[in-house]
């Protein structure tokens, strides 16, 4: 079985930069044991697999040890594949996952990712989390997905130098760390993940659904735009409505190619 697999940088206009995410395209879903082998063969942060659903697709997510209920620099990288190679005579898309039914539209060169907010709640304070971020944390939240830590400063976020071990001692599968911005953007963040098998992911789409229901009230305004502070670093341009996030971002080509699954 040959199966076609695209590797694009999502949330970014440049090659390198941004979040790796490959995209395969699918008849019907094998057995999730073979998901999962490709994605741990990918080593990426994600794999997206699609497989046609009616006129839309079903869309499933893979880091290389578990699947995740969402994602959204995959579920950009995904979109792309759809408007660009499958049907470029289309301006949107719905893909029907965990999280529901998520539509992605054309906007000229970028794409925008209609995402679910995942608001989160006050919980109390850790000194182990702190020790593993080796910062204090002057906010502790959480949802159902990962924990939210609000530091001091934008630098704090920039210069975070985190022990993936300890974090993962703490029993978070992740953790979201932000502080306000400067400049042009409105809030910076950062995104670990050791019990997804990502000590650090580069631009994370689905953190901006806990980061934008707690910074815009405090901000004053829907409207944000948010840099992710990774070494290959992500621009985001984010509103929220209501009970629903929408992300917009670029996406450039890797590679397209097919893998061999015997």
């Amino acid at each position: 079985m040959r199966l076609p697999i695209y590797q694009l940088d999502a949330f970014t206009d440049t090659l390198f930069a941004g979040n790796p995410a490959a995209v395969v395209l699918l008849s019907e879903f094998p057995d999730d044991a073979l998901l999962q082998s490709i994605a741990q063969e990918n080593n990426l942060a994600e794999t997206a697999f699609l497989a046609p659903q009616g006129e839309d697709f079903r869309l499933r997510w893979f880091t290389p040890t578990v699947e995740v209920p969402l994602c959204g620099h995959a579920t950009l990288a995904s979109a792309a594949v759809v408007l660009r190679s499958l049907r470029p005579n289309d301006s949107q898309v719905v893909f029907h996952t965990q999280s529901g039914a998520l539509t992605v539209r054309r906007d000229a060169s970028s794409y925008v990712m209609d995402l679910p907010a995942r608001p989160v709640t006050r919980v109390p304070d850790s000194p182990d989390l702190e020790r593993a971020l080796g910062a204090r944390v002057i906010e502790l939240w959480r949802n159902d997905f990962t924990h939210l830590a609000v530091l001091e400063s934008e630098e704090q976020v920039r210069h975070l130098q985190v022990d993936a071990g300890a974090l993962l001692a703490c029993g978070l599968d992740g953790c979201i760390v932000t502080a306000k911005g400067s400049g042009r953007f409105d809030i910076v963040s950062r995104f670990f993940a050791p019990g997804h098998g990502i000590d650090e992911d580069p631009v994370t789409g689905s953190a901006h659904c806990a980061l934008l229901p707690y910074w815009a009230p405090i901000l004053g305004k829907t409207q944000l735009m948010a840099y992710q502070a990774s070494a290959r670093g992500g621009v985001l341009d984010c509103s929220l409505n209501g009970d629903r996030v929408f992300l917009k971002g670029q996406a450039v080509m890797y590679l397209e190619g097919h893998i061999n699954v015997a």
